[in-house]
């Protein structure tokens, strides 16, 4: 099951619930008001269950939402690092640059491959398995030639800028692995289904308000929806293709 079927499946079963406790709630405050149960303090409650539920709403999206900028900020930072390595291969002797160039240009396909392949998680794992291979090549190479040419600057300039290339790697792997703890996200299921059923009591007497209760659920539904896929930009619906472009430019200026 891919990510955006398993995405769309989860806010519609949120939808559903919230709509039958919205339902539940309707028909147990009738009941209620029928017997004249209702008792006094019950609007500071429902304050307290709607204030929570925004407060959940706002946190994860505002973190999701974070955590997106910052994913398209390694992009950048990635395509940077590979680039300023790449121009100071200049300063190896003549006969090591040709062999190194070509590896860069194998690791800059590789790394666009990496999110390519997408959401296919076995063909990305190995694809990064294969970014890594490249890496170490283009380090045992680089290393090779700085000795040979005994050059300060190749040395001073060129391995702290493959050392930062080799850095980001790690941090935009790791990046896509942060996400808030699972009951952040059953305690925001929790109180949308709650705030449903406690919406449904303040609804009741009377008919039922469908434009009401589908606007309410629909909204809730929805605004989890993009919360789930800004988490997992790469999965979804939401994409960072934009921002792949700039490696794909820096891949187009390797000659």
């Amino acid at each position: 099951m891919t990510h955006t079927v398993a995405t769309a499946l989860l806010t519609f079963a949120l939808f559903a619930g919230m709509l039958t406790a919205l339902e539940i709630g309707r028909r147990a405050g009738a009941r209620r008001r029928a017997e004249g149960a209702e008792g006094p303090g019950v609007g500071a409650v429902d304050s307290a269950v709607f204030g929570l539920l925004g407060l959940l709403l706002a946190f994860t999206f505002a973190g999701a939402s974070t955590r997106f900028d910052t994913r398209r900020e390694l992009v950048v930072e990635e395509t940077n690092a590979i680039g300023t390595a790449y121009l100071r291969l200049d300063l190896l002797p003549a006969a090591a640059q040709p062999g190194l160039r070509d590896t860069f240009r194998r690791y800059a396909d590789s790394r666009l491959a990496v999110y390519q392949k997408l959401p296919d998680i076995a063909a990305a794992r190995a694809e990064l398995a294969r970014s890594v291979e490249l890496q170490q090549d283009i380090w045992t190479q680089a290393v090779a030639a700085c000795r040979a040419e005994s050059s300060p600057a190749a040395t001073m300039l060129l391995l702290p800028a493959l050392n930062s290339m080799i850095d980001i790697t790690t941090t935009r792997t790791m990046a896509t692995q942060m996400h808030p703890p699972p009951v952040i996200f059953v305690m925001l299921f929790g109180m949308a289904l709650a705030a449903s059923l406690l919406a449904g009591l303040g609804i009741a007497p009377g008919r039922r308000r469908w434009l009401h209760m589908l606007g309410f659920a629909a909204a809730m539904a929805i605004a989890v929806y993009v919360i789930l896929d800004l988490e997992y930009p790469r999965l979804g619906l939401i994409r960072m293709d934009a921002f792949d472009q700039a490696l794909v430019d820096l891949r187009d200026s390797m000659k």
